[in-house]
């Protein structure tokens, strides 16, 4: 078990991350979906006791990666804020202050379906916003996983997770990645938020990963 394990996707290498994120090495690109920057204060808002600092512990997995693994672009697959209560002062302040420390570092978001209910980030915070696709031969990028021909898809919006069956009831519930010949699926990025278990099956592959490791689910 390893931080990364390559795959070959249309004919170029891919690294998935433990951190829940993929990383294309030749064109030093990292991807991450569904960050939903935000939620939690979305919720206190709505009166919920939900912890505090989630924000901030995303931000700095997300550091985390981009020291590890060089980037001259960072392409968010959608829902990079929860929704427009997640417009607070706090997670914004945060968000800017993670936006000075990596200035030097091109930013996109391909809009998601929280983003169109949330709003886009402000302008300052100095991301370039599209909507999906977004195509980089030979990859669409997009946040809903809908095909696209003559591309392979790599989108998020579903939070894979896989459930191991231990003994009797035991069960662990893990994000994952999904990858067939016309998709790869990412889990999401961010820790508050849930998940879609998928299944094992011929022509899919799955990747599972503890935050530690990531390795294949035998077929």
């Amino acid at each position: 078990m390893t931080e990364e394990f390559a795959v070959e996707i249309a004919g170029n290498r891919l690294l998935l991350l433990a951190d829940k994120a993929l990383y294309w090495p030749q064109q030093q690109i990292l991807c991450i979906a569904d960050a939903h920057f935000g939620k939690a204060s979305a919720y206190r808002a709505m009166g919920q006791p939900v912890p505090r600092g989630t924000t901030a512990a995303n931000l700095f997995r997300l550091d985390r990666l981009l020291q590890r693994y060089p980037a001259n672009q960072l392409i968010f697959l959608g829902d990079f804020l929860h929704g427009p209560k997640s417009h607070s002062p706090a997670t914004l302040t945060e968000l800017r202050e993670w936006r000075q420390r990596q200035g030097k570092l091109a930013c996109t978001l391909i809009r998601g379906n929280h983003d169109l209910r949330a709003g886009d980030p402000p302008a300052d915070i100095d991301i370039q916003i599209v909507d999906e696709p977004w195509l980089l031969a030979p990859f669409a990028l997009r946040h809903t996983p809908a095909l696209h021909a003559g591309y392979h898809v790599i989108a998020g919006h579903s939070h894979p997770v896989f459930h191991l069956q231990g003994k009797g009831r035991q069960r662990l519930r893990l994000p994952c990645f999904q990858c067939t010949d016309e998709l790869t699926l990412l889990p999401s990025f961010g820790d508050f938020t849930g998940g879609y278990c998928v299944h094992s099956e011929p022509g899919r592959r799955i990747f599972i990963t503890d935050g530690s490791g990531v390795w294949p689910v035998p077929t």
